[in-house]
């Protein structure tokens, strides 16, 4: 069975927890308690094909920022997260893009951007065309996860390496 290190990135109270937490156990927390670093790991199949992911849900904070580093070398896809109520968070996410390219040493990593939070329509600071100019529209948790294997996989084939590996969620 292959194993797959994803990290999941992006400012503070974007929903990063939420997400991960409701990909492992199927649960969504509503509470906020902000996260420093944790692990998951689980056992899905994608494509007919058995995988194991490791997730790495990070730290949002600036005080933790120096740790990117460290996590974005020892990633092999990436989940960079916003919030569709915080334009900021939208704000930073280019530049934690930028950081995975510089560690990794390679234009082209598999990444996949999501705008999260579009229950709180009433609340929106980032547009849709904000969104989707960084995205293509898809949905759904669990796909995501999946999603981000299907890169990994497409990615390590050596004829693959030179073809982008950008996929994007946004509402």
């Amino acid at each position: 069975m292959k194993e797959y290190k994803v990290v999941v990135l992006g400012s503070g109270g974007v929903g990063k927890s939420a997400l991960t937490v409701q990909f492992v156990t199927g649960t969504f927390i509503e509470k906020y308690d902000p996260t420093i670093e944790d692990f998951y790991r689980k056992e899905i199949e994608v494509d007919s094909s058995p995988s194991v992911l490791e997730i790495l849900d990070t730290a949002g904070t600036e005080q933790f920022a120096s740790m990117r580093d460290l996590y974005i070398k020892n990633g092999q896809g990436f989940i960079l997260v916003y919030s569709l109520v915080n334009q900021q968070s939208f704000q930073d996410i280019r530049p934690m893009r930028d950081q995975i390219v510089r560690v990794k040493r390679f234009e082209k990593v598999p990444l996949i951007l999501v705008g999260n939070k579009v229950d709180l329509e009433s609340e929106r600071e980032v547009a849709g065309s904000d969104g989707r100019a960084l995205a293509q529209d898809k949905t759904m948790v669990d796909e995501l996860f999946a999603e981000i294997v299907r890169q990994m996989n497409y990615s390590s084939l050596p004829e693959k390496q030179e073809q982008c590996c950008t996929a994007c969620v946004v509402q």
